[in-house]
């Protein structure tokens, strides 16, 4: 695939609210919940990407910094970082917003994985990313160090 497409070409801003059906017994939203739309905020950038289908393969560097609290809204920002030949790379950020006091801090930060399909369920090329910010380049270069990392690891045996 020859096609090559920037990261704000597919990257999204993606709200919820925090109601009581989220939260543990303190009113912190629950972690489970966060990385559910970290998830999805995830699959929809890269499906955007590259036009599939696509499954999550890895979940890498989760943070929870701060907790969220019932009422409080959760804004995910998501952008694609890296591309290799069928899988993506998606930073996804996550902010909460105190709407009664106007303050809004970051809570969570985490890179997900994604592979493309094809209509048979099979990885299939994706385009190529063409980073156009400094911030942009900079990530690109810092997974790609994190992935080779990883790869020698694995091919190795090592954990």
């Amino acid at each position: 695939m020859d096609k090559i497409k920037t990261p704000s070409q597919s990257q999204l801003e993606m709200t919820e609210m925090v109601i009581p059906n989220d939260t543990n017994m303190l009113g912190n939203l629950l972690g489970g919940r966060m990385m559910h739309w970290l998830d999805i905020a995830g699959a929809i950038v890269a499906s955007r990407h590259s036009n599939s289908t696509v499954v999550t393969v890895a979940v890498d560097s989760l943070e929870f910094k701060h907790p969220v609290k019932l009422g409080e809204v959760v804004i995910l920002e998501a952008k694609m970082v890296w591309t290799g030949r069928t899988s993506m790379a998606v930073k996804v950020d996550a902010f909460s917003e105190d709407l009664k006091e106007g303050k809004k801090r970051h809570t969570n930060s985490a890179y997900l994985t994604f592979v493309a399909l094809d209509d048979e369920g099979s990885p299939t090329p994706v385009p190529h990313l063409e980073p156009e910010t400094e911030e942009e380049k900079r990530e690109f270069r810092l997974f790609e160090q994190r992935r080779n990392c990883v790869t020698v690891k694995d091919s190795k045996g090592d954990e």
